[in-house]
């Protein structure tokens, strides 16, 4: 009865805004060079300036459905070795027939172009920047700014609702999991959470602690947020692997909350019973050395629980890193390489009761 009553709710909201949308759905939808018209798809690039580095061209689709709904963006590749979730994209941007949808999709598959060719994890190697780490951006600063002010303009103000896709990178053993970010509008953080519960995964991190400063919105997701969208992060993938399970999530989940939000016909997926987590405990290394992990990925862990060791070139035990409260292991490090001020692991606190 809930379920049921929840997705009458959140359809209701939805076509509440259909007329707004149907206003502006019937001319060719253009983001960077890609232009499709309704019942169309579309192939094209982002281009990114040179300025006080080299330009680079961002890959863009746009899926214009043949019916008039919104315009959701699902965006990836922030860290190009993050690869499940490009994959689960890329596979989106096969899937995707604009003759079954409402409204339009945008999909970026590859922010970082330069990280996913030299397989550098974390940042864009032409400024050593994380290209989740820039929003909203700025036409005249390196190659990340830039590219993160273009994605602003192309792509979150273009849009209605937004999915930002991560994963474990190269030196991250992740289990899935997923963000919710409430910003205490009452109609923005009932769709988000709409949307989180639609795409499935069953533990979500209730983001609390983001920026709220337009000019220095610093996530994708955040500044679609404080721009009025609302949008989820969503996580799967570990330490470079591709597993199908992993795509499958992703996938599967995009095409629910796509239901969710009427642009796709049948019903969603919610998930009814996901482990609500109140914040992330970072676990920092403080000295470079050599890692042996005693937990695994989704490992429920207590306060002071040795979560491994780290020992010098020789061998020695030079550090024991403990969880500094209880929770689940979130991601650990995938690697036996460590340096001075590396993430050993990421604990989700349980929350003591879910959000209303």
């Amino acid at each position: 009865m809930l379920r049921s009553f929840r997705f009458f709710l959140v359809s209701l909201i939805i076509l509440a805004f259909l007329p707004i949308f149907a206003s502006a759905q019937r001319s060719p939808f253009v983001v960077g060079n890609a232009s499709a018209a309704p019942g169309q798809k579309a192939t094209g690039y982002l281009e990114v300036p040179a300025g006080v580095d080299a330009g680079t061209n961002i890959p863009v689709v746009v899926v214009n459905g043949a019916k008039p709904g919104p315009v959701l963006a699902l965006v990836t590749g922030a860290h190009g070795t993050e690869y499940v979730s490009i994959i689960a994209v890329e596979r989106l941007i096969v899937d995707l027939d604009p003759a079954r949808i409402s409204g339009t999709v945008i999909l970026i598959p590859l922010v970082n172009i330069a990280s996913f060719e030299q397989k550098v994890p974390h940042v864009n190697p032409v400024d050593n920047k994380s290209m989740n780490r820039f929003y909203p951006g700025k036409a005249d600063g390196t190659q990340t700014d830039r590219a993160s002010f273009l994605i602003t303009k192309q792509v979150v103000d273009r849009s209605d609702y937004l999915i930002d896709y991560h994963g474990g990178d190269l030196d991250e053993s992740l289990r899935p999991y997923a963000y919710w970010g409430p910003t205490g509008k009452d109609l923005q953080d009932h769709i988000s959470k709409e949307m989180v519960l639609a795409f499935g995964l069953d533990h979500i991190i209730i983001w609390h602690d983001r920026p709220t400063d337009l000019a220095a919105s610093r996530y994708l997701d955040n500044t679609a947020s404080l721009r009025g969208k609302p949008s989820i992060v969503v996580e799967a993938g570990h330490a470079g692997t591709v597993e199908t399970d992993d795509v499958a999530l992703l996938v599967n989940g995009t095409v629910s909350t796509m239901r969710a939000l009427k642009m796709l016909p049948g019903e969603p997926n919610y998930i009814e019973h996901p482990v609500w987590l109140e914040k992330i405990v970072d676990v920092i290394s403080d000295g470079p050395g050599i890692w042996y992990p005693l937990v695994k990925r989704g490992t429920y862990v207590q306060e002071g629980m040795k979560l491994g060791y780290v020992t010098d070139f020789f061998g020695k035990v030079i550090l024991e890193p403990r969880a500094p409260e209880a929770g689940v292991v979130l991601h650990v490090n995938a690697v036996p390489s460590l340096k001075k001020g590396d993430n050993i692991a990421n604990l989700g606190v349980v929350a003591s009761k879910a959000p209303l």
